[in-house]
């Protein structure tokens, strides 16, 4: 059964941990044909770093097959069952050889920690060829979990880094928008005042337009007036022609 049609996540570790397994089968074949002790150290180790993600990746496997199992039938939870048995079965052999060759490489530079001076790593030579194969071993998977847990301390600090980094993302684009909205907002202040000036000057030119006409309207009106008062005082004058509409003025006598 393929895999894929049970659980997408269950077919890509599957993958994973296919391509692991081949790498380990590889990484022993060419450990056979290495002669050089310190070349076969550092192999040990890069296999060892192989079969630490391949035990990962299991674990990652059996989590996903458990929240599967209630989702599927009995025949393909069995299934997943003796792909998991199948998969640890295969990574336990290649545990037991690297055991092997670990023991059989009796050197101390696999299990050397950094050395200050000369004299200590000497001692270091000194205390190793004193231990038997089995403390050996016991040393070199002490020192193994210590690479484990600063490998996990590194992680961690990658996580959190990798946090504050998203935490910061994210405050840059809220900040981002913010500034966008602020200068949308001040585009539309812009061109508020703009219309505002145009429609200032209008009303301007309509207040200059409106008090040109009251001037002429008080112009004439006040030349209409002083033609009238003076045509009262003195009705004989023939320079100011009679205006339409008004009467001409009646002549008074003089009672005897």
């Amino acid at each position: 059964m393929d895999l894929a049609s049970v659980n997408e996540e269950l077919a890509e570790i599957d993958g994973q941990i296919g391509d692991i397994l081949r790498a380990l089968q590889n990484g022993f074949q060419k450990l056979d044909k290495i002669k050089d002790p310190n070349r076969r150290s550092r192999q040990l180790e890069e296999l060892t770093d192989k079969m630490r993600d391949c035990k990962r990746l299991i674990k990652d496997f059996e989590r996903v097959s458990k929240d599967e199992v209630g989702r599927t039938d009995p025949e393909t939870a069995k299934m997943l069952h003796d792909r998991k048995q199948s998969m640890i079965k295969e990574l336990n052999s290649y545990v037991a050889l690297k055991k092997q060759y670990a023991s059989e490489n009796k050197r101390i530079d696999l299990f050397d920690g950094p050395s200050v001076e000369d004299d200590y790593g000497e001692e270091n030579v000194l205390l190793a060829s004193n231990m038997t194969n089995q403390q050996l071993m016991d040393q070199g998977n002490q020192l193994m979990d210590g690479t484990d847990q600063a490998i996990a301390r590194s992680k961690q600090t990658v996580q959190e880094t990798i946090n504050v980094g998203t935490e910061t993302a994210a405050a840059l684009k809220a900040q981002t928008e913010q500034m966008s909205r602020v200068i949308n907002e001040l585009d539309s202040i812009h061109f508020s005042i703009k219309k505002a000036s145009q429609l200032v000057k209008e009303i301007g030119r309509q207040v200059a337009t409106d008090r040109c006409i009251m001037a002429m309207l008080f112009l004439i009106v006040a030349g209409v007036i002083a033609v009238i008062v003076v045509k009262i005082v003195n009705p004989h004058n023939k320079d100011i022609p009679n205006i339409p509409g008004l009467a001409p003025p009646v002549s008074r006598r003089l009672l005897r």
